[in-house]
């Protein structure tokens, strides 16, 4: 298993994400851990805009789940578990379904639903060096 760890800023927080995409391959499922403002939705939409999509990207708390459509029309799914109470609420919304989809799927606070994501979601780590450095990193 290969270790990557990369420190980034806002202002080359594009070439992080490409390089992240790179590295990820073929994987469209990714759970980012990290705590309140670290820039998890910042970094997914980096993600999504490389991706292809032109659609308004914003972090789905209230609604727990955004989707976005890819020009060639593959859908990303962005999810939001802060405010899950329990892993039912999860199952309700249909999100096992929306994993055995063809798509990309981004998951902002995962720890909420562990027990029920799929095993091939990519684990990565955002944390705050300083006020402007941030560093993610995963294990492929």
């Amino acid at each position: 298993m290969q270790k990557y760890r990369f420190v980034y800023t806002l202002q080359d927080i594009e070439r992080a994400a490409n390089q992240f995409l790179e590295l990820a391959k073929d994987t469209k499922h990714f759970a980012l851990y990290g705590p309140m403002g670290v820039g998890k939705t910042t970094f997914i939409t980096a993600l999504c805009r490389l991706l292809g999509t032109d659609d308004l990207i914003s972090s789905p708390t209230f609604s727990i789940i955004n989707e976005y459509s890819i020009k060639d029309g593959t859908p990303i799914f962005h999810f939001d578990f802060y405010r899950i109470k329990t892993q039912v609420e999860l199952l309700d919304i249909g999100f096992d379904e929306y994993c055995q989809k063809e798509a990309y799927c981004f998951i902002e606070w995962p720890e909420k639903g562990e027990d029920i994501i799929p095993d091939d979601f990519l684990k990565v780590k955002l944390e705050e060096i300083n006020d402007v450095k941030r560093v993610f990193s995963f294990s492929i």
